[in-house]
């Protein structure tokens, strides 16, 4: 897979909602009901953080959600691009990038969202190829007022940032020309999850489906 073709799946994916939620998943039996509570709610696209040891099984179960579209986050390394991708991971999520795990995601045909922080590290994904990003992270490093900055030389590059995004700052994001969704954790609560109220996060999910952009 070129880079520019990543770039174009990868575009297709952050087109499907407004949030992408971003997971941390500690307990195997709540990856099931979270992903069919996700996206009842609107929020299709999954990106599972392997942060956990039960990262990659969580996967392989939300992969057999119906309508889900789940991806890993958090790739480091090309073993984890190919454990991602094992686990039946559509795309794959990073915080930053490196010619070897770029080349590990080209190799394996997986879709990468690649981070990038500052204006140099957007030109170097650009200069291989890479139109779609992420912005991270995102309120630690200006917000929307430094992505929208960024974008005014660097119009070519369309972004999903993350990092420290809410439902209350989301739309200054949405709102940029350069942002095609935002990525964030408020959908999944900790303790909604260890209370198995999924109710509660289909109401969340709803909420952050029809913010607009």
């Amino acid at each position: 897979m070129t880079p520019a073709e990543a770039s174009a799946k990868s575009l297709e994916i952050c087109r499907k909602a407004p949030v992408i939620p971003v997971l941390v998943i500690d307990d195997l039996a709540h990856a099931r009901p979270l992903a069919e509570a996700l996206v009842k709610g609107g929020l299709p696209v999954l990106e599972v953080t392997l942060r956990t040891p039960i990262a990659l099984e969580a996967i392989r179960e939300m992969a057999q959600v119906e309508g889900g579209i789940v991806g890993a986050g958090t790739l480091l390394t090309p073993a984890d691009v190919k454990a991602a991708k094992e686990a039946g991971a559509l795309f794959g999520v990073s915080p930053g990038a490196t010619d070897i795990l770029l080349d590990a995601c080209e190799a394996a045909d997986l879709p990468l969202l690649p981070g990038a922080a500052t204006a140099s590290e957007a030109m170097s994904l650009l200069e291989r190829g890479y139109t779609v990003q992420k912005f991270f992270p995102a309120e630690a490093n200006g917000g929307a007022k430094a992505l929208k900055a960024i974008g005014a030389p660097i119009p070519q590059v369309t972004f999903c940032p993350t990092g420290g995004v809410s439902l209350k700052n989301a739309p200054d994001y949405l709102g940029l020309a350069n942002t095609a969704c935002v990525g964030g954790s408020w959908v999944a609560p900790k303790d909604m999850m260890i209370a198995g109220d999924w109710d509660g996060i289909v109401a969340l999910a709803q909420e952050a489906a029809q913010l607009p952009r």
